[in-house]
């Protein structure tokens, strides 16, 4: 499948993630025909300016915000949105989409 094809279908399935949920980068790479959980994150992190996209609603297998540049907002974005995270800084497992 083409690069363009496969980025196409990861932004698909990000736009479907409701509110107040989240989902892994390797669950979505799941959902797609041949993406890696890095080829999903790298997709995150390559967004266009403008995007609509709930790039926040999307977390690391360990059920954390991973750490880069924007993580903070990231963070602060989900708790806008009722999502709360442990001491230890993961969410509860119950708001995973799908």
């Amino acid at each position: 499948m083409a690069r363009g094809e496969l980025l196409e279908q990861i932004y698909t399935i990000v736009a479907q993630i409701p509110e107040g949920r989240v989902t892994t980068y390797g669950r979505i790479a799941r959902m797609t025909d041949g993406a890696t959980a890095r080829a999903v994150g790298s997709a995150m992190g390559h967004l266009p300016s403008g995007h609509d996209l709930p790039w926040h609603r999307v977390i690391n297998a360990g059920l954390k915000v991973t750490e880069h540049g924007g993580a903070v907002r990231q963070r602060e974005k989900l708790r806008a949105e009722g999502v709360a995270f442990d001491a230890k800084g993961r969410v509860n497992p119950e708001l995973l989409w799908p």
